[in-house]
């Protein structure tokens, strides 16, 4: 099975921590140059320094912030310029919690500026690139609540089930170049976002955090929440030659949570 990257080049968002930043390391791990992409510097410094760089890629990273769509656009240019994308990884932090019943208009259109706009951005600044090589990856990290949405996550569960429509949608249309376009959808894995999103399902039930997290491992088969890296290992797999004819799916990484085939 073939899985090395070698000789690819990946732009992998929100890589400065938690889901992202695992992706990194695990694509530097098979040989794949990557192009660190998230708002925070010092922290993309950091993981910069921590990328393996065994078959002699040259790592960078970049600044932008994701709310800023026409300095974004910017910097896409700047990118893709200097830079032949093999390899994108869409994923951007989630909105905040609460329920839909009590969102405003402006939450929505930023949740989806954010992670709809800003995924097709980047997803049209790649594929010319990946069109003329006749090979591409593009893969979105989303949520299982495009299976079954989640409670108290209304603008979250709103947008993200827009992102996996648009995903397969784009996968119908890429196909024929030789671009995959899937989803990962994780469940509870231990990141910051997870351990906001258990601070706000606290607060709304009046429990302490961490009896909250106790019932939160509990509703997962595995009883555990995930890590980081078991995410990005299934990243890894979808981005590599050996995951070719795989495309237009949504793939649950959750433990067995979500309750649905």
């Amino acid at each position: 099975m073939e899985l090395s990257l070698q000789g690819k080049t990946a732009l992998i968002c929100g890589s400065s921590q938690g889901i992202g930043k695992a992706i990194a390391l695990e694509l530097a791990a098979l040989g794949a140059t990557c192009l660190l992409f998230a708002r925070n510097a010092e922290r993309l410094q950091g993981v910069l320094a921590e990328l393996p760089q065994t078959h002699g890629q040259q790592h960078q990273f970049f600044v932008a912030d994701f709310q800023d769509i026409s300095a974004l656009g910017d910097m896409i240019n700047q990118i893709v310029a200097e830079n032949n994308i093999d390899i994108l990884i869409n994923n951007t932090g989630g909105p905040a919690a609460g329920p839909i019943a009590t969102a405003q208009p402006f939450e929505f259109e930023s949740a989806f500026r954010q992670h709809l706009v800003v995924n097709h951005m980047l997803a049209q600044a790649v594929a010319p690139a990946m069109k003329e090589k006749g090979w591409g990856r593009i893969i979105n990290i989303i949520s299982t609540s495009v299976r079954i949405p989640l409670d108290n996550l209304g603008v979250s569960n709103t947008i993200r089930a827009a992102v996996a429509s648009w995903s397969k949608t784009m996968s119908n249309e890429l196909a024929r170049f030789g671009i995959t376009v899937n989803s990962l959808l994780p469940g509870f894995i231990a990141t910051s976002r997870l351990d906001a999103v258990a601070q706000s399902f606290a607060e709304r039930e009046s429990v302490s955090k961490a009896s909250m997290i106790e019932k939160m491992q509990a509703s997962v088969p595995a009883k555990r929440f995930g890590a980081p890296h078991e995410i990005a290992a299934v990243a890894a797999f979808v981005a590599s030659p050996a995951a070719a004819y795989l495309n237009g799916i949504c793939i649950p990484v959750d433990g067995g949570r979500t309750g649905s085939i």
